[in-house]
């Protein structure tokens, strides 16, 4: 984070939580900080490129839209991981995926248009990397939070 400076900064905690909804977000953004848009795309994507930003898109609350979700823990054993997670993630379901120092050592969440299509991939999973031990775990109660970075 040394390499930011206060523009970049500035930026940074706009688009965490108060990217305008407008036509042109990133010149209503610029014109809010006094940037022009170009600059505020330039300096985005040279944060993206340094790894300082992962993604710039909108979070939706999945349940709302009619899609069911589960977190999911697996036993993977080390000579198959790296092809167990590949699996994983080439489902567009998949949004978080993790590594972990327990005896379940990988945890997921999958969204899906019902927990039937989730099993039914988490099925797959399970035949094509040979590892049978994932459990799904949908929530009982959602609790979400807000996290906006003070840069």
């Amino acid at each position: 984070m040394s390499n930011l400076d206060a523009t970049d900064k500035a930026i940074l905690r706009a688009v965490q939580s108060k990217l305008p909804i407008h036509a042109t977000p990133f010149a209503k953004l610029g014109e809010e900080l006094g940037l022009s848009e170009e600059e505020v795309l330039e300096r985005l994507k040279a944060m993206k490129q340094s790894g300082v930003i992962r993604r710039i898109g909108g979070n939706f609350t999945s349940t709302a839209l009619g899609f069911s979700s589960t977190l999911c823990a697996a036993q993977v054993p080390e000579e198959k991981f790296d092809e167990f997670v590949a699996a994983v993630n080439a489902y567009h379901g998949v949004t978080h995926n993790y590594r972990r120092q327990h005896r379940y050592n990988v945890w997921f969440t999958f969204i899906a248009e019902s927990m039937e299509q989730i099993e039914e991939n988490l099925a797959q999973i399970a035949q094509s990397t040979g590892v049978q031990d994932i459990c799904s775990m949908p929530a009982v109660e959602m609790y979400k939070i807000k996290v906006d970075f003070p840069v």
